[in-house]
This record gives structure tokens, C-alpha cells and sequence, in this order.
């Protein structure tokens, strides 16, 4: 697909857009939102990826900067709040594999199994 300047920094804005709502799901630790709205990003990275480079003005490549750089700014503060909640679920879900070993390892009736 062929983009014109004016659609690649409106994907810009519109990524900027969902970080910047993203960034809020995150704190408000409201997860299935994050997902729902991250899923709704990656359409339109992917759709920018897919397109082939375009020349930009200065002043419009400057606003790309501008956005590029308030992304990967919201992108800190999400993962600022997504760390800590994936490394409790990773330790659920470590313990609960540990708990099964240790069943399939001691349990009598797990040992056929096994």
C-alpha cells in the first residue's frame, strides 16, 4: 500500500494516540484494555511497516520525531506497570509447575503417569 505523507504521520499520531490511552490502561491496571488497545496499535504498525519509505517535509519529519519520542516515552511508562505484574504471573505460573513436578515426582497416584 502506498502512503502518503499526510496518512504516515496521522498512523504516527494515531499510534500516539493508543500508547497514550495504553499508558492509562496501565496504571488503572486495567489489563484486558491494555491488550484490547495494543492489539488495535499493531494494525496500524503494521500497516506502516508494510508501506514503502516516504520522502517528509522537514517540519513533518520533525512531528515524526516528536511522536516517535512521546511513543517510546508512553512505552516506558507501560512497561513501567507491566513488568511488575508479569513477574507476579510468571512466579504463579513457575509455582504452579513447580507444584506439578512435585505431584508427578510424589504422588502415588500420578506415578503410572509419569
Amino acid at each position: 500500500m502506498i502512503m502518503t505523507s499526510l496518512q504516515a504521520i496521522a498512523a504516527f499520531q494515531s499510534i500516539s494516540t493508543f500508547t497514550g490511552e495504553m499508558t492509562e490502561a496501565a496504571r488503572a491496571g486495567e489489563w484486558d484494555r491494555l491488550a484490547a488497545l495494543e492489539r488495535r496499535c499493531a494494525a496500524v504498525v503494521a500497516t506502516l511497516k508494510a508501506a514503502p519509505p516516504i520522502q517528509l517535509s522537514p517540519e513533518m519529519q520533525r512531528q515524526k520525531v516528536e511522536l516517535i519520542q512521546k511513543i517510546l516515552a508512553d512505552d516506558a511508562e507501560i512497561r513501567r506497570h507491566t513488568e511488575p505484574w508479569m513477574k507476579k504471573v510468571q512466579t504463579f505460573l513457575g509455582s504452579a509447575g513447580m507444584t506439578r513436578r512435585l505431584r508427578q515426582a510424589y504422588d502415588p497416584g500420578t506415578l503410572g503417569s509419569v
